[in-house]
């Protein structure tokens, strides 16, 4: 009976199967949110690229032209960003920023920028 191997490579066979069905679906399943992360990192770092970018010409833009732009369009190789200026209060402009990426992703900001020091002074994005 010892010696009897009949029936004893189905199970051991099926379960070594399983085994490795189970450890390759997990390896899958972590690439998968891996990439995930990956490619909502970068979107996300883009975003901030493109603001930041926007605000510091914007404000360069509105350093040097005397009739200040009212709206405008700033192109960018893989982004569009559209801005709005409107008066807060006296001396400070409320500029809204609508940023347009190539891959569909659409985010927003808001800044202040004082026209007395001619700097941007507060800055806030919303997705």
């Amino acid at each position: 009976m010892i010696r009897n191997q009949k029936g004893f490579t189905f199970p051991l066979t099926l379960s070594i199967l399983i085994t490795f069905l189970i450890f390759f679906s997990v390896r899958v399943e972590q690439l998968l949110v891996e990439q995930k992360t990956f490619h909502e990192t970068s979107i996300i770092l883009q975003q901030e690229y493109y603001m930041n970018a926007s605000v510091k010409k914007l404000e360069k833009i509105l350093q040097t032209e005397d009739p200040l732009p009212a709206n405008g369009k700033i192109q960018y190789k893989f982004a569009c960003m559209d801005y709005r200026v409107d008066s807060a209060t006296p001396p400070t402009l409320k500029i809204t920023f609508t940023l347009h990426l190539n891959t569909g992703e659409t985010s927003r900001g808001f800044g202040y920028y004082d026209t007395g020091t001619g700097k941007m002074v507060k800055w806030v994005e919303r997705n």
